[in-house]
């Protein structure tokens, strides 16, 4: 397979940009094809049936792209239609809790960690599972957070209302003592500063995106898949299965001028 192929990454909606965000920045010379399923955005409050033929559907449009690899860059994903997935696609396939899971097992302390998902990704367990097969003392407090994803995708990254909100869904892992959080939700990265700025100055927080990326360049150096050096700017492309106007709006309030222009592309 030529090394100049792109690389897959989709999500529920605009969320998966910080996973495109830091391929970017260490892989410069690869393409990205990213697919936002902006019609069916939250995953957290469909069934897991729904949400594995959503991922079918999505790697079927990215494997005849002529994608080389698919990053699951959605937690609610990876946590139910991961394995599905694997063995539909003849493409390697990488998800985000297990390195993100990785990740808060080092950087534990108190071997108390938290995590923020949606609520399917919350009801599945694939993070205490994952911690737990990782390191069996870690305790693990998971809190289901419907209303996050709608915020983000909204554009309301600050402001009293993020604020009430993210207050609400850190309370249970206050009283749990935590000393690491996971963002179970690659949405939830946007609203850290407001995090970061209610609870205790110690906490740590994970974002799995770029322990994601660190294994996605190993595979490809694995398979000898890096792209080499082009003569011209690597060039992205951005789809969304709704219109594509409201997803640049919102993916520019996230990552900037990284997208240019978004293609609607009904699955």
């Amino acid at each position: 397979m030529p090394n100049e192929q792109p690389i897959g990454v989709f999500d529920s909606g605009v969320g998966g940009l910080t996973v495109a965000r830091v391929l970017i920045e260490k892989l410069p010379e690869e393409e990205i094809l990213y697919f936002g399923d902006t019609a069916n955005v939250p995953y957290g409050d469909k069934s897991p049936e729904q949400i594995v033929e959503y991922g079918n559907r999505i790697s079927r449009f990215l494997v005849d792209q002529g994608v080389k690899l698919i990053i699951a860059a959605c937690n609610t994903s990876s946590a139910i239609s991961l394995e599905a997935i694997r063995k539909s696609f003849p493409v390697p396939v990488v998800g985000v809790i297990v390195p993100g899971a990785r990740r808060a097992v080092k950087a534990t302390r108190s071997r108390r960690v938290g995590v923020l998902a949606t609520e399917a990704a919350a009801r599945s367990g694939a993070f205490p599972r994952t911690i737990k097969q990782l390191d069996p003392g870690v305790e693990v407090i998971t809190q289901g957070c419907p209303r996050l994803v709608p915020l983000v995708e909204a554009g309301e990254l600050e402001g009293p209302k993020a604020r009430r909100i993210c207050g609400e869904y850190l309370q249970p892992l206050r009283e749990g003592a935590v000393d690491t959080i996971i963002l179970g939700c690659t949405h939830y990265p946007f609203l850290l500063p407001v995090l970061k700025d209610i609870t205790d100055p110690g906490v740590r927080y994970i974002d799995p995106a770029a322990e994601t990326v660190d294994e996605v360049i190993d595979l490809l150096k694995t398979r000898d898949q890096l792209s080499r050096e082009r003569e011209r700017p690597a060039r992205h492309r951005f789809c969304a299965s709704g219109p594509g106007d409201s997803f640049l709006v919102s993916g520019r309030v996230m990552v900037g001028d990284l997208i240019t222009s978004v293609e609607q592309v009904r699955l």
